[in-house]
């Protein structure tokens, strides 16, 4: 079977065309342009603006826009105290629409994003585990953070405050010690409420629920997972959403392998995702007593 050879000449004057788009979004951003516009501005029809585009960009043109006015809204909530000042500022019509951008992209609202924690007060331990140390954060609403202490224990901390800049911090060995046993010990956890306590974009909290539901001992591949997670072909995004998976073990990324059976990479190296797949999967099988 012969393999088509690309039409390299059509595939630079596409790019051409969704460079030049691409900096007319960021340009009129504020004016919040109609596909209608923007597909003008480059010479196209909206239908063939919108295939170009989304084959090149991975997304399309309206959440292309999406993702541009976000960012500047989180600019300028940097700046202001005052949300319509932002609202305004990326040309958003209402408070409402900054609102649902926000929950749609971020998972949070705007308020929530804003305040970066403040108002959360986290208390945390560094714990010995079957695994090698690890950090357990948590709040009132349940486990925020649970990473393995690296290169180490201050940069593992450190870790924790990056994602929560805002939140009153308290040293509490005691009230994160019960949750060791309960999160490594499959037997235990089978018979124990855990809660947890998440940040993170849409998709991500999409990529981690679907996590959620692979039993102990099972694996699924990055493919798998996308699909699951309601974005067939979104592999490369599912990798991005796997490395910044703030609770390990819980949210089980390490039952994540490549397409082709290989363990695949790991945020807290290689040799501990095996062991934690195949204690899980002696557990599971009641190899382990």
């Amino acid at each position: 079977m012969n393999t088509p050879i690309p039409d390299f000449h059509q595939l630079s004057e596409d790019y051409r065309r969704i460079e030049q788009a691409i900096r007319y979004l960021e340009n009129h951003a504020n004016a919040q342009p109609e596909l209608s516009e923007v597909a003008g501005a480059v010479g196209l029809s909206e239908y063939h603006f919108q295939r170009v585009f989304s084959r090149w960009a991975g997304i399309s043109p309206k959440r292309f826009l999406q993702f541009l006015t976000k960012e500047g809204a989180k600019e300028l909530l940097a700046q202001s105290e005052n949300l319509l000042d932002a609202t305004y500022g990326v040309g958003l019509s209402s408070l409402g629409r900054l609102h649902d951008l926000f929950v749609t992209t971020e998972a949070v609202t705007p308020g929530e994003y804003k305040s970066g924690g403040a108002g959360v007060t986290i208390r945390y331990g560094l714990h010995d585990t079957p695994f090698g140390k690890a950090l357990i954060g948590i709040t009132e609403r349940g486990i925020c953070h649970l990473g393995f202490v690296q290169s180490s224990e201050g940069q593992a901390i450190d870790d924790l405050i990056a994602h929560w800049q805002q939140a009153r911090m308290i040293e509490d060995y005691e009230a994160t010690a019960p949750l060791v046993e309960p999160i490594f010990d499959l037997r235990v956890r089978g018979n124990t409420s855990l809660r947890l306590h998440l940040r993170g974009t849409n998709f991500q909290l999409k990529v981690w629920e679907a996590l959620l539901r692979i039993p102990p001992g099972a694996v699924t591949s990055y493919a798998g997972l996308a699909a699951q997670a309601g974005r067939p072909g979104a592999s490369r995004a599912v990798g991005t959403a796997l490395g910044r998976n703030p609770v390990a073990v819980l949210i089980p990324c390490h039952r994540v392998i490549r397409k082709l059976g290989e363990f695949g990479n790991y945020r807290y190296g290689a040799a501990r995702k095996k062991a934690l797949l195949a204690r899980e999967f002696a557990q599971s099988v009641g190899q382990i007593q």
